[in-house]
């Protein structure tokens, strides 16, 4: 396998006389990190001298983190998958994702799920990581789906996922006519009582906010554009079902099913800034055939 996961900083003046824990803390190494650094394999270097994190920095300090090694989960197995990468470097990989593929193993479906894919990737390539998923996909939603190589760089997309910097565009077809060109709906999310997979709209949910706007409106359905503020659990599938306008496909909440057998749902654009580089990163993947069928066979209105 390869080298461990490793960050380095050059100190200047503006922190010099910094703790290294002070410092670390500033960069968002978290405690646990810290700790796991401590009893399980990683190491602070300072001038390739190992240190605490109780160290004065110096200007002209090099301090050098070294992670301990990752190994996937006890289960999760590695395995030889196509893979559509869109991006990738030494911290994360940008995936367009097909539909029918798991982002990771559930009990119906304990392998040929993404996570799986990535692990065989990562041993084949001697990446030693495992699979950390940042922005899940359902099993039959297509496309994009942002990826982290090591739990640390996986805390950081979660800051930014917190604070609403990672965003994500989906193209999606809604059966019926939405009437207004664009819209917001807001409506709480829990699970349905009698069921451990379905949600619903329900006053003791999580609060749910979802923005669409209409690109097209075809004969049998709308084609829409949605932005999420929130990321619950079906949210797309069930704040267009609670409006009265399903997605096609989509079988679990009344979705016409005739003319594709999955949910009319597709991740096309992510956007975020890159956790070391801060640059922008911007990628998009196509609709996929089924998806470009329907339009081709559907005219718009």
């Amino acid at each position: 396998m390869g080298s461990q996961f490793q960050l380095e900083w050059g100190i200047d003046s503006s922190n010099a006389g910094m703790l290294v824990k002070e410092f670390l803390k500033m960069e968002e190494i978290s405690r646990s990190a810290l700790t796991d650094i401590k009893f399980n394999g990683g190491n602070i270097l300072v001038n390739d001298e190992e240190v605490n994190v109780r160290y004065k920095l110096l200007e002209g300090d090099i301090l050098r983190i070294i992670f301990p090694p990752e190994s996937p989960s006890e289960g999760l197995k590695g395995e030889e998958l196509p893979l559509e990468i869109l991006f990738e470097d030494d911290f994360l990989l940008v995936v367009n994702k097909p539909a029918g593929m798991n982002t990771i193993p559930s009990r119906e479906h304990p392998d040929g799920s993404l996570a799986n894919g990535l692990v065989g990737y990562y041993e084949d390539k001697g990446i030693q990581a495992t699979s950390h998923i940042v922005t899940r996909l359902d099993r039959d939603t297509s496309g994009i789906v942002l990826i982290a190589k090591h739990r640390h760089v996986h805390h950081l997309f979660s800051l930014m996922q917190r604070s609403g910097k990672v965003k994500r565009s989906y193209e999606a077809f809604a059966g019926g006519s939405i009437m207004k060109d664009k819209g917001t709906i807001i409506a709480p999310i829990g699970r349905k009582v009698e069921s451990i997979i379905e949600r619903e709209v329900r006053d003791d949910g999580q609060y749910a906010c979802t923005h669409f706007q209409v690109i097209e409106r075809n004969c049998s359905f709308t084609h829409i554009e949605l932005q999420l503020e929130t990321g619950r659990t079906h949210q797309i599938r069930v704040h267009l079902s609670y409006i009265g306008h399903p997605l096609l496909g989509d079988d679990l909440y009344g979705g016409e099913t005739s003319v594709i057998e999955r949910q009319a749902l597709h991740c096309k654009k992510i956007k975020f800034i890159h956790p070391f580089s801060q640059k922008i990163m911007y990628f998009t993947a196509p609709l996929p055939d089924d998806m470009q069928d329907i339009l081709k066979a559907d005219p718009h209105l």
